[in-house]
């Protein structure tokens, strides 16, 4: 969980003025009791007014609450249209998370902006992407953030197949077709994959941990200086 939501969600659970300890929003937030101690010092110093101490617990005085978030018209579009192309393209996951992102921005839009969502006609089909690969990104997505290195059976362009382990770096989606980009344990390498040629996918087990060279922003620069490259041959057999 990021801090900003960390933050966001102490707030939430300390509603109503109700008297709330350290040791159990750091049991609701699966976070250390010494963390929920700084959070609490930094939601003071931006004036959120809690009051308390450690060992004690914690209140905030009623009166208190976030401000509404707010949308303009374009900002609410562009939402809607994001979260139904998730629906459509990306994971299972990912596709119940924006329509339960949905849900709660409507919750908190006064009522002539919570209508413009059901009459924002930006559609996409529900049936594109598989179910084997709907899960698959998934768990791709979820390793990356986790650093699990994962184990593929992968059919190439000419059909070929290998099995190899990879430490997943990043998900692209060009339009139909996701790619995993990552480094190949097995060519000691930067490599991309087709979500849709992975024959088998599973978590190998362990993780990695990012190394000089092996990064994702080394793989940006391996790309930058390939495409450099190609142009560089381009032009040179276009003149010759």
């Amino acid at each position: 969980m990021r801090r900003a939501d960390r933050l966001f969600q102490i707030v939430q659970h300390m509603r109503g003025s109700r008297l709330v300890t350290a040791q159990k929003l750091a049991q609701w937030l699966e976070v250390s009791e010494r963390t929920i101690y700084r959070d609490i010092v930094d939601l003071q110093a931006t004036g959120v007014p809690i009051e308390g101490e450690a060992g004690v617990g914690y209140i905030m005085r009623e009166g208190y609450d976030l401000p509404p978030l707010m949308f303009t018209r374009d900002e609410i579009v562009a939402l809607v249209a994001g979260a139904r192309m998730v629906r459509a393209f990306g994971g299972a996951t990912m596709a119940r998370a924006a329509e339960e992102a949905l849900v709660k921005i409507g919750a908190v839009l006064p009522e002539g902006e919570r209508e413009r969502i059901n009459r924002t006609e930006i559609h996409s089909p529900l049936w594109v992407i598989k179910d084997q690969d709907r899960a698959a990104i998934d768990l791709m997505e979820r390793a990356v953030e986790s650093r699990d290195v994962v184990a593929l059976d992968y059919l190439d362009e000419q059909g070929r197949a290998s099995t190899r382990d990879v430490w997943p770096l990043g998900l692209w989606f060009w339009g139909k077709v996701w790619t995993l980009a990552g480094w190949c344990e097995l060519r000691g390498d930067f490599r991309t994959f087709r979500i849709d040629r992975i024959a088998k996918l599973e978590l190998a087990g362990r993780r990695f941990k990012p190394e000089r060279g092996r990064m994702l922003s080394d793989f940006y620069r391996a790309m930058e200086a390939r495409e450099g490259q190609e142009r560089v041959y381009h032009r040179t057999s276009v003149a010759s």
